[in-house]
């Protein structure tokens, strides 16, 4: 069997077209809703999101922000949603929504899938959530996720990836007795100390989002530029006189979910980099794990990783989504029980791999093999791809478009498709304040079609990214199209966002 009736994606695209949209996007004024239109919008929020607004307004005096979680934050304010189910969403003041959020990716068989739901049901009379001992449901997750991915020989499931990446770290240095790290510039890897580093925009380091974290908390953390193996073995080189990399890790179809994509190539010679310069190499698949394909992009592109991290559909959608899995001699150096004594990476967590969602998880994966639900997905992101790239030459729109199965890019500003990887700090800081003001108007800009995009019925990822998922019919996708091309009706070039 091959890719096309494993995997969501259909065939992989190399990225130097899509960069070169990008940059061609990035060298012009913004491209926006009118005023007229951002004043309707404005006016769809204030008098059909009431609600909404009330309880976002009166959150800010007990959260911090106002929401719980980043995925929240919508411009001009968060909309509090009452139900979920398969492709839509339903708000508190009524409002229905397609959805392409999806949770933020986990839901790969729709919202609220009534089949797990139902057995979930079953397991809270019987069981209850959590028990704190063993629970069968463990085993069985353990060993369905090591039947997809045969190089997850041993699956340690832990609260959220963040958690699993910090966990893998510590593996990778026990096992190679090495301590520097190399991730891509613009990947996500959590909010732990060492990984904010680099984050949304490659040569970034700690200048944008690492409040709060002394800097030698990731003096041990390297960052190399996107697709770049000649940058990366040059770090490898350069870190072999300080001691030497204990891990190289990255996201395999490109930082942020693909957002800046890599060749199909790229994983396999960063395998072999990693095995010359005796580093470890860790997949972060908590997107594309079971989102891709049962293989994850491990099996897609046919690579081995050392580790793995796991997290969104890993529980299903249920909560405590995140593990740490990989071969026996790696994965076993965590510690199992109290106080072992052995050389061990010490991990904990009181709700990790609970009953209920080590149960869902494994549930969901059997259900997504059933209903070949990744491909299904996969379609569904590519018939909207290029729904959206119609719909951009029909009103010559610069905007770029393209998908990795499920996972679909819609750049209608490139705020963060900009680079400033370097091997120098000077020239990196100096990057990043020339552009920074012109950055934040392209960001702020981005924000405004994501809520063009909600109040016409879409929810985004802050208005640039889409997940499809096995809900996501013909009808749907459709339905989508017709209100994208309302929104992109309404769009002009302003003379803003440009480098001053």
């Amino acid at each position: 069997m091959d890719n096309e009736q494993k995997y969501s994606i259909s065939k992989w695209e190399e990225p130097e077209r899509i960069y070169a949209d990008l940059k061609k996007l990035t060298s012009e004024p913004i491209w926006e809703i009118n005023d007229d239109e951002l004043k309707k919008v404005l006016e769809h929020f204030e008098t059909k999101c009431a609600k909404s607004k009330a309880i976002s307004t009166e959150a800010k005096n007990y959260i911090p922000g106002g929401v719980q979680h980043n995925l929240a934050f919508n411009y001009p304010f968060p909309i509090a949603i009452e139900k979920a189910e398969g492709a839509y969403m339903y708000d508190v003041d009524g409002n229905k929504y397609i959805d392409f959020l999806q949770a933020g990716g986990p839901t790969i068989l729709g919202s609220n899938y009534p089949a797990i739901r139902e057995e979930v049901k079953k397991h809270l009379d019987h069981c209850g959530p959590v028990t704190g001992l063993l629970h069968k449901a463990e085993l069985d997750l353990a060993k369905e996720i090591n039947k997809h991915m045969p190089a997850v020989e041993m699956f340690r499931m832990l609260g959220s990836g963040t958690e699993a990446v910090m966990a893998s770290l510590r593996i990778a240095r026990i096992a190679t007795g090495k301590k520097r790290i190399i991730k891509i510039g613009g990947a996500y890897h959590g909010w732990s100390d060492q990984m904010v580093y680099g984050l949304k925009i490659p040569g970034s380091r700690q200048f944008l989002e690492s409040h709060g974290i002394p800097g030698k908390c990731y003096s041990l953390t390297d960052e190399v530029r996107p697709n770049d193996l000649g940058m990366l073995e040059s770090m490898l080189r350069i870190n072999k006189l300080k001691g030497g990399t204990a891990a190289v890790i990255l996201e395999p179809v490109g930082p942020e979910s693909g957002t800046r994509p890599v060749s199909f190539n790229y994983n396999k010679e960063v395998r072999r980099l990693c095995d010359k310069y005796g580093a470890l190499l860790i997949f972060d698949e908590v997107v594309t794990g079971f989102r891709l394909g049962l293989g994850g992009a491990q099996g897609y592109f046919g690579i081995e990783p050392d580790l793995t991290i796991f997290g969104k559909v890993i529980a299903g959608g249920y909560p405590a989504a995140g593990g740490v899995g990989g071969k026996k001699c790696y994965a076993g150096l965590m510690a199992a029980g109290v106080a072992t004594g052995k050389h061990r990476a010490y991990v904990g967590g009181t709700l990790a791999a609970n009953p209920l969602s080590s149960l869902a998880g494994y549930l969901t994966i059997q259900e997504i093999e059933r209903t070949n639900a990744c491909v299904k997905a996969g379609r569904a992101g590519e018939k909207l791809t290029a729904g959206l790239a119609q719909l951009i030459n029909k009103y010559g729109l610069p905007y770029v478009t393209y998908c990795q199965g499920s996972i679909v890019h819609l750049e209608c500003t490139g705020a963060m498709s900009f680079d400033y990887s370097s091997f120098s700090l000077v020239k990196s800081v100096l990057g990043i304040l020339k552009n920074k003001a012109m950055v934040m108007e392209r960001k702020e800009s981005m924000e405004r079609m994501g809520a063009a995009y909600m109040a016409n019925g879409i929810v985004t990822l802050a208005g640039s990214r889409l997940y499809t998922s096995l809900a996501d019919t013909d009808e749907v996708i459709e339905d989508a199209l017709q209100r994208f091309d309302r929104v992109f009706s309404t769009v002009v070039r302003t003379e803003k966002g440009l480098r001053k």
